[in-house]
C-alpha cells in the first residue's frame, strides 16, 4: 500500500510541475505556440529525461535499496511529469494538420534530446 501511495502522491506532482512548464512556456514565449510546435512538451520530456538520468544513477549507487523514493520520484513524479502520451498526441496533431516538417523536426529533436539528456543525467548523477 505504501507504494502506491508514493506513486500517486509523485505522480500529482510530476503532473502539476508538467502543467506548470506549460504555463511557464506560454507566459514567457507565446511566439512559440505559433505554428503549433509543442515546445512545452518537448521541454517536459528532455528535462524528465535528464532527471531520471541522474536518478537512476543515484539509485544505482548512493540510493541504492531506497525502493519506496524510486517508486514516489521516478516512476510517480516523472511519471506524472514527462508525457510520451502528449508527445505522441502532439506529433499526430501536426501530422494532421500537414506540417510533415514540423511533426519530423520535433519527433526527432525529443528522441534525441531526450536519449541524450538521459546520458547527460547519468553522467552528472553519477558524481555523486
Amino acid at each position: 500500500m505504501l507504494e502506491l501511495c508514493a506513486v500517486a502522491l509523485g505522480g500529482a506532482l510530476g503532473a502539476v510541475g508538467r502543467y506548470a512548464v506549460g504555463l511557464a512556456v506560454a507566459a514567457l514565449a507565446p511566439e512559440a505556440f505559433l505554428g503549433g510546435f509543442p515546445v512545452a512538451t518537448l521541454i517536459a520530456n528532455v528535462l524528465g529525461c535528464f532527471v531520471i538520468g541522474v536518478l537512476s544513477a543515484l539509485f544505482e549507487g548512493p540510493f541504492a535499496g531506497r525502493d519506496h523514493v524510486r517508486l514516489f520520484a521516478v516512476t510517480g513524479v516523472l511519471g506524472g511529469f514527462t508525457t510520451f502520451s502528449t508527445f505522441s498526441n502532439d506529433g499526430l496533431i501536426l501530422m494532421k494538420q500537414g506540417f510533415y516538417g514540423l511533426f519530423a523536426t520535433y519527433t526527432l529533436l525529443s528522441i534525441l534530446l531526450g536519449i541524450f539528456a538521459a546520458l547527460g543525467g547519468s553522467i552528472v548523477g553519477r558524481t555523486f
